[in-house]
């Protein structure tokens, strides 16, 4: 419209100029001269502007096809011919060197990468830090350094993973790598959902919540050393749920099958001790080279918690399966009580377990033990990891519980916001462990297992993913697992830790 009124003006004032027509022309004569000519000067302007639109796309379009396209991003990757960019990347891809992208992540990415690391430095008040030079009194390590890998598959189908790497810089047997977890989710429902892969098992609370940046002491409870042998974890399927009883009150459970436990090595040793407790009875330590299971039994292990209110918890679970080869059956169980109770700044945690490896002080069937073996159901003695080269213990317990207190001094927070603003905390921290790692023989407090801790902490969290923590333990009761004698021991521990 605004290029009709233009063309118009300029007709009209071009009229002065033309008198032989301007003569004895009534005003309805010029008007319709005046839209003649307009109309005809607009055809020719919209001639002019379609093809100099045709000229610009020839020339700004994109090139004729040329083969093969070149690479850019990932996704472009699979584009060799006209229409194959339609094709999905599957089976059905064709191709040689490209086929190692025929994934359906290559086109549409779903996976998140995350993790955690710590980083500590330790000085003992004697040379307890076991290493492979008969022990060190202070020492730096890299303990963990954890990738974590997310994805949404679909709204139902959820996949998680860690992968751990423990002492990384070693390449000694000291070193560790492997699978913590990785399973696959199908979400039900909200009180109804199933799992299945290598599942953390939730015996106990710490099992599930050990990482290193969302604990405010450096090491694990000793109960969650030796008792739970944290990080528990087992090749296995089940579910897991919540309901809601009341306005205020929730009840979470968890409930799994899986391959079960380890106790015994190929010779018929037990792997349960009172030096490490049940630790070597996890399935990430059995010997057996392909990771399956020692014999057709499989374990149970479930979690129920219920949650009067916000900031209260309190749960119970259990585990039980055969640790033993086909041909006995001798089964570890372990039973466990968690609570958590927040009100403010304060914070007071807690877990006590209790375990029971039925036979361990005796011989099992078709046992090799020193070569020729011994009588299936004899007293086992002179097995090394007990106290004076003794007897296997059957039953042990422990428990820890820590107090937290959360503050932030005014003083700081204004002298530095962005460093002790909003989101950063101080914790001071106290935590009392006691475990007994052989119940049948510890012979009062002479047993190696028979161990006491106070621990004393103090830490900043700049936010809450990140910390620094300051700790002194006292250690009325310890091992030193170089020499395998009882010591009276402490340490001063500094370390960081952070997602990421």
């Amino acid at each position: 419209m605004r290029i009709r009124s233009i063309l118009g003006t300029l007709v009209i004032a071009s009229l002065p100029v033309m008198p032989a027509l301007a003569v004895d022309m009534t005003p309805e004569e010029i008007k319709k001269l005046v839209d003649e000519a307009v109309t005809k000067k607009m055809q020719e302007h919209e001639r002019r502007e379609g093809a100099a639109e045709r000229t610009m796309g020839q020339k700004e379009g994109p090139p004729g096809a040329q083969y093969p396209v070149p690479t850019g991003p990932m996704t472009e990757i699979k584009v060799e011919r006209p229409g194959e960019e339609k094709v999905p990347l599957s089976f059905g891809a064709t191709g040689s060197g490209r086929l190692v992208y025929a994934k359906p992540f290559v086109a549409a990415p779903k996976a998140i990468v995350g993790g955690y690391m710590d980083i500590q430095y330790r000085a003992q008040n004697k040379g307890s830090i076991e290493n492979g030079y008969g022990g060190t009194s202070n020492n730096f390590d890299q303990q963990r350094f954890v990738p974590f890998i997310y994805a949404d598959i679909t709204e139902h189908v959820k996949f998680a993973s860690e992968i751990e790497f423990e002492h990384g810089i070693r390449e000694t047997s000291d070193s560790e790598i492997s699978l913590e977890f990785a399973h696959i989710d199908y979400l039900v429902n909200e009180p109804f959902n199933i799992r299945a892969g290598i599942l953390l098992l939730p015996v106990g609370k710490f099992n599930l919540l050990h990482d290193s940046p969302l604990n405010d002491l450096t090491d694990r409870p000793l109960v969650s050393q030796l008792i739970i042998p944290t990080t528990m974890a087992e090749t296995g399927a089940g579910f897991y749920g919540t309901f809601y009883p009341g306005r205020t009150s929730k009840v979470d459970y968890e409930l799994y099958f899986t391959t079960g436990p380890c106790s015994y090595d190929s010779d018929g040793t037990p792997r349960i001790a009172e030096e490490n407790g049940t630790r070597n009875s996890r399935q990430r330590k059995c010997a057996s080279d392909d990771g399956f299971d020692i014999n057709n039994g499989k374990a149970v292990v479930g979690r129920l918690a219920f949650s009067p209110m916000l900031g209260i918890e309190v749960a119970g679970s259990g585990y039980y399966g055969n640790g033993a080869p086909n041909t006995s059956y001798n089964s570890l169980s372990i039973f466990a009580l968690d609570w958590t109770l927040q009100r403010g700044p304060f914070e007071l945690i807690g877990e006590a377990a209790w375990a029971y490896a039925r036979g361990n002080s005796r011989a099992i069937n078709g046992n090799t033990i020193g070569g020729t073996g011994v009588p299936p159901g004899s007293l086992l003695t002179g097995i090394s990891g007990n106290s004076g080269i003794g007897i296997p213990p059957q039953r042990m317990d422990g428990f820890y519980i820590q107090a937290n207190y959360h503050f932030m001094p005014d003083f700081l927070a204004k002298w530095s916001p962005k460093r002790f603003g909003e989101g950063s905390t101080f914790t001071a921290v106290f935590r009392y462990d006691r475990v007994n790692t052989n119940l049948d023989n510890s012979n009062g407090t002479g047993g190696f297992g028979n161990l006491e801790q106070l621990s004393f902490g103090l830490n900043y969290r700049p936010i809450e993913d990140a910390v620094f923590k300051i700790s002194y333990q006292y250690q009325p009761m310890a091992f030193n697992v170089n020499t395998s004698e009882r010591i009276h021991d402490s340490a001063f521990v500094i370390s960081a830790a952070t997602y990421f």
